[in-house]
């Protein structure tokens, strides 16, 4: 008799897969909760609750659904720890003929259950998550034989296959992309809308975690765990960005203030990269908001959002899976320092780096630019190691798994790729932070000086790190500019801003 054993891993809690159509008797799902996913990275708390609330959810869901499923917690007596290890275990117990499991998006344990196969003697079967627009292979098919991977090229031709916001083989308005206007910063005196959050009460799972000793960083609030931990959640938070954020999303998408953790992000992401909701739902559920409400819904909010969506998400994993394993140990500039101590407590003069850090300790979230422009640039300038940042990113967000994590991380962010994700450094002095941010103005540090006392931080740096990498970037044509401002910069000027950067990395615990 055929009994078929499917693994449903942490981030597969899919409810829309073909494999719940049916109820069949001789097939058995299993979830766990392993040591190996706590203990690769120190994960936030609210990351560790988040995931094991979202799935002991998914899998009470499934058995009143009358799928036959097999839970093991992080305590259980028989939970020997790993995939490999408790899958050997059911299978034999169990006489198990069959095993399957979905692909996974990460490459450590793609390899870890194809090794696991491996040694299996029953028949195994690996099956797509059916989540993504695009397929693990599709980027690398598509910039065959091109030595530079677009991703606005590979956004178009996902518009173009999947038919989102076309006319035809145009672009719906006649133009694909509208990132120029949606780069403002919030008004002075703008309160932005207070942000949906569920009161969820964890203290059973967090009382389990504390008897482990599972390493974990930040801070979490037992009977008030904000995040969605199920698709009924997740569904509301969706319908809560759409009708009440979406008409400023894209104008504020690269804004920042102080003591302000959302803004009109979706903040959806941790729901769908677990995939309680899918992409192509969101994309539809935005889409037909603005078709509703034409007048209130401006076509640009509309598209820097679907352009997260279907153009970055799915560009990232493109990148992921056509360049791992080598893209997790690519370091352009051969950056070799340790991050600050106050990454991981938010003690630091400068703001914009306070307010981040204890945002993403106290919320397990930070939003794309605090990410980039505040985390990732004070690293990149710093000369932090990408293993280190890496280790940092993986760890502190609820929605960081490694294929959307390292692409940013290592990409986007710390250029150690040397230009497979992006064109140019993302790296920027004090005018930037405080063209979007308004962190600036009330400061320990002054944006306007730049070397001295209370320079801040973030300008000496700038050019530091632009000399120091000249060999490197000097010939990149889309910052040349400011490679001609350097050369022609006064000499005593130019010595005076090293030798202010040289004393900020010598003392930079105490920034």
């Amino acid at each position: 008799m055929k009994k078929t054993l499917r693994l449903i891993l942490g981030d597969q809690l899919n409810s829309k897969h073909s494999w719940f159509e049916t109820i069949n008797e001789s097939v058995t799902y299993v979830m766990m909760e392993v040591r190996t996913e706590t203990d690769y990275a120190s994960h936030h708390i609210q990351k560790v609750v988040g995931f094991f609330s979202a799935m002991r959810s998914f899998s009470e869901s499934l058995i009143l659904a009358n799928h036959s499923v097999i839970y093991i917690g992080i305590n259980d007596e028989n939970n020997l720890q790993s995939f490999d290890k408790n899958l050997e275990t059911l299978i034999s117990e169990l006489q198990i003929t069959h095993f399957e499991y979905q692909f996974p998006d990460e490459y450590r344990l793609d390899k870890i259950l194809k090794d696991c196969c491996e040694k299996l003697t029953v028949k195994t079967t690996v099956v797509d998550s059916e989540h993504f627009f695009s397929s693990r292979n599709e980027l690398g098919e598509f910039f065959e034989g091109k030595k530079t991977f677009l991703m606005e090229s590979f956004y178009r031709n996902m518009r173009k296959k999947h038919d989102v916001l076309m006319e035809n083989d145009k672009p719906l308005t006649g133009k694909w992309n509208y990132d120029d206007d949606n780069r403002k910063k919030l008004p002075k005196n703008h309160k932005p809308i207070s942000p949906l959050v569920f009161n969820n009460n964890v203290s059973e799972i967090l009382a389990e975690i504390h008897k482990t000793d599972i390493k974990t960083i930040g801070t979490i609030e037992a009977d008030n765990f904000v995040w969605p931990i199920n698709r009924k959640q997740s569904l509301e938070l969706l319908d809560f960005f759409v009708t009440e954020c979406l008409s400023l999303f894209g104008s504020y998408q690269d804004a920042m203030t102080p003591n302000e953790w959302s803004l009109y992000h979706s903040r959806i992401s941790f729901s769908m990269n677990i995939k309680m909701i899918s992409p192509q739902e969101v994309i539809e559920k935005a889409i037909a908001e603005w078709r509703n409400r034409p007048d209130e819904i401006e076509y640009n909010q509309l598209e820097g959002f679907v352009r997260q969506i279907i153009g970055w998400r799915e560009y990232m994993r493109g990148i992921y899976w056509l360049k791992m394993p080598e893209f997790a140990t690519m370091n352009f500039f051969d950056n070799q320092e340790k991050l600050p101590d106050w990454f991981w407590t938010g003690n630091t003069k400068m703001l914009c780096l306070k307010d981040s850090i204890n945002q993403s300790l106290n919320y397990a979230y930070a939003h794309h630019i605090q990410r980039l422009m505040i985390t990732g640039n004070f690293a990149l300038l710093a000369g932090v190691h990408p293993d280190e940042l890496d280790a940092w990113y993986l760890g502190i967000y609820i929605d960081a798994i490694e294929w959307v994590e390292i692409t940013n991380t290592r990409g986007m962010s710390q250029f150690a790729d040397g230009g497979i994700v992006g064109t140019k450094p993302y790296v920027s002095s004090a005018s930037y932070i405080d063209k979007m941010s308004h962190y600036c103005g009330s400061c320990f540090y002054k944006k306007a000086v730049k070397t001295g006392d209370k320079a801040c931080p973030f300008n000496s740096l700038y050019w530091n790190f632009y000399d120091k990498n000249e060999e490197k970037l000097g010939k990149n044509p889309r910052i040349g500019m400011m490679y001609n401002v350097w050369r022609k910069m006064n000499p005593d000027a130019k010595t005076a801003l090293l030798e202010q950067a040289d004393f900020y990395l010598k003392n930079i615990n105490d920034l």
